[in-house]
């Protein structure tokens, strides 16, 4: 069997630097949603949009379970956008700022 090179960090990060490009380039919601469809595989598309549909959610303080019976997303991916939202790269959260989504805030 022919081995593939390993790629290095740097390769991979290149690597997403140039979709990062290509995705910024995309001008409407219409190019974007081709771009997602070519790029991704259904079940790909499906686990992101899991992942997004629970963002509102948790940010408006909504229980795991309630978000679970309400999406049918299980608790497990639901637990890791909630680990990503405390602890990520700040993604979901530039997101969430751009639609005007914000995080709900517990009253004591």
């Amino acid at each position: 069997m022919k081995r593939l090179p390993v790629r290095s960090s740097a390769d991979r990060d290149a690597a997403l630097d140039r979709l990062v490009e290509a995705l910024l380039g995309l001008r409407s919601g219409d190019e974007m949603r081709a771009m997602l469809i070519d790029l991704c595989t259904p079940a790909e598309l499906e686990a992101l949009s899991d992942r997004w549909q629970v963002v509102p959610l948790l940010l408006g303080g909504v229980p795991y379970r309630d978000i679970h019976e309400r999406t049918g997303v299980s608790v497990t991916t639901i637990g890791r956008v909630a680990r990503c939202l405390t602890h990520g790269a700040g993604g979901y959260l530039h997101a969430a700022k751009a639609l005007g989504l914000e995080r709900h805030r517990a009253t004591s």
